[in-house]
């Protein structure tokens, strides 16, 4: 079965298609240092074909969370550079994930100044700070002197990134965060090059592609796109027009892999324009590898591989209380449910405890 046999991205070689999805886990400390638990969580997980790390902040104005790591100062560096020696020495692959949260965030995260984003338009709700839990800042628009710095930083922490040992990194442009706020028409208001056409909002992810790839060759470098999201308050008035376009602009660099996410609400649950199978609709569009993510089973992966319709397969929540879910579908063992209530925040509890098979 195509899910358990070995897969090339370029040069390099996949024991399988089984690729660990980025999740955030919220164990680093407050200057966004990865803990040592996480090079035993991670080097735990190292027979997936491909490790995502959990987003990383790529200067300290993406931040937005508790307790999440970044890639923008030595002692992140070093901490990351200790978790890629322990994942390749039992034999794994790891890419980081390069994250800016834009206007996922709150002004006590910034020493009072607003977050950013390509409009001054809240996310509506709370989030959780370290003061407890606060309204979302209204953001303060970028301009266009701003964005580009932006765009010099996704360089330097891929630079990092390179520094620290990984196999290669991932762009969030999902779920809400930076990129896809300047991708979507309900978060991106702007009326200059930055917004108004899908060229003009797809503009700053192509920018942020064209400067990582200055670090990386194109084929140790993916994206996660999510077209189908709601969540962080997000809205496009023509999902399968402005992705479509995005995607097939993709095609130009050649990456490593496109990595979609479904829609993670039920379809009657989605406005009537959002798409509700985004691995087929998409599929057909982008000529490279592609990793279909969310809510998968061993046998909907095996399904959708078969099928062609995506090269590879992501999972989340299944790789936090399984660490050897390679192994556990190659045998269609049983598998562990994870622990909700210890997926952020805490230490060793719901990381690094969960049993391997026969323990």
């Amino acid at each position: 079965m195509k899910l358990f046999e070995k897969y090339s991205i370029g040069d390099l070689e996949l024991k399988n298609r089984i690729v660990m999805s980025p999740m955030t886990r919220s164990r680093a400390d407050s200057n966004g240092v990865a803990s040592d638990l996480a090079q035993i969580y991670y080097s735990q997980r190292a027979s997936a074909g491909l490790i995502i790390s959990e987003g990383s902040q790529i200067s300290s104005q993406g931040v937005g969370y508790t307790n999440t790591p970044g890639i923008y100062t030595k002692e992140q560096i070093d901490a990351w550079s200790k978790i890629t020696d322990k994942v390749h020495q039992n034999d794994g692959k790891i890419f980081l994930q390069l994250w800016h949260v834009g206007r996922v965030s709150h002004s006590s995260f910034h020493n009072g100044a607003a977050p950013v984003a390509p409009s001054a338009i809240a996310v509506e709700g709370k989030t959780f700070t370290y003061e407890g839990m606060k309204d979302f800042s209204t953001p303060k628009a970028l301009e266009i002197d701003e964005i580009k710095q932006i765009v010099k930083d996704f360089g330097i922490a891929a630079e990092n990134a390179k520094s620290a040992g990984f196999d290669g990194v991932d762009i969030h442009g999902a779920f809400g965060y930076l990129l896809d706020q300047f991708l979507e028409s309900g978060s991106n208001h702007r009326t200059d090059a930055y917004g108004g056409s899908i060229e003009n909002r797809s503009r700053f992810t192509l920018e942020v592609i064209e400067e990582v790839l200055k670090v990386w060759s194109s084929n140790r470098v993916g994206i996660k796109l999510s077209p189908s999201n709601l969540f962080n308050s997000m809205f496009d008035s023509n999902p399968q027009e402005t992705f479509s376009y995005l995607i097939e602009k993709l095609n130009d660099y050649n990456l490593g892999y496109l990595h979609l996410m479904q829609p993670q609400l039920p379809a009657d649950k989605l406005p009537e324009n959002y798409i509700k199978d985004v691995i087929s609709t998409f599929r057909p569009i982008y000529k490279g590898n592609l990793i279909a993510n969310a809510g998968y089973t061993r046998d909907k992966a095996i399904e959708t591989l078969e099928s062609g319709l995506a090269d590879m397969v992501s999972f989340g929540s299944l790789f936090i209380s399984n660490p050897d879910l390679p192994k556990r579908f190659a045998l269609n063992a049983d598998l562990a449910m994870p622990d909700k209530k210890t997926f952020y925040q805490g230490g060793e509890k719901g990381f690094i405890d969960y049993p391997f098979l026969n323990d």
